[in-house]
């Protein structure tokens, strides 16, 4: 990878500090040495699911989100833990929102999805092997799980039903992974 395009921190600091947050403001020097300023929020990261039954169909969500005002179709997703592995984090995640186990992980890939503004880092697990179980939703947690296709899923990011980005991109996956196509790991 070219260095050429590298900046580098000069000095900064923590301008906002909430529970889950936080939100970095450092001065950086730039390729040409001149220096600019960077703000971006800080994440501790997070797993994705895939929850694939052995119907072929796939346990989702329906969650609603705050900043956008509305409901989304989601996979089963949660923030890591500070010292969690992020095998465990999935596997305590999948079972609190879904109330399901699973017998087979496998790691499908790691993806960061705000890059101009956040460190955050997705880590997508494909689940089978699947028993459900009751779950158990974190305190002020309220979501629905239902299951669907793949097809049906791929429809609905056709169609703007299913917008939200790490969902987008596991559907992807999980299209090429009942296809054959591609194989996680």
């Amino acid at each position: 990878m070219s260095t050429q395009l590298n900046e580098t921190k000069v000095d900064g600091e923590v301008v906002y500090d909430g529970g889950f947050l936080k939100v970095r403001k450092d001065r950086v020097s730039l390729p040409d040495g001149k220096i600019t300023s960077r703000e971006y929020i800080l994440h501790p990261g997070a797993v994705v699911i895939l929850p694939l039954l052995d119907d072929g169909t796939v346990l989702m969500e329906r969650q609603f989100r705050y900043p956008l005002n509305q409901v989304f179709i989601e996979f089963p997703a949660g923030k890591i833990d500070a010292g969690e592995a992020h095998l465990d984090c999935a596997k305590r995640e999948l079972l609190e929102e879904t109330g399901y186990t699973a017998s087979d992980w496998q790691f499908v890939s790691t993806i960061h999805n705000a890059i101009a503004y956040s460190d955050e880092h997705l880590e997508l697990f494909l689940a089978r092997g699947l028993v459900a179980g009751e779950r158990q939703l974190d305190e002020g947690e309220f979501l629905e799980t239902f299951t669907a296709t793949v097809p049906q899923l791929l429809d609905w990011v056709r169609d703007g039903t299913i917008t939200d980005v790490k969902t987008v991109i596991g559907i992807f996956w999980l299209d090429k992974i009942t296809s054959g196509a591609w194989q996680p790991g």
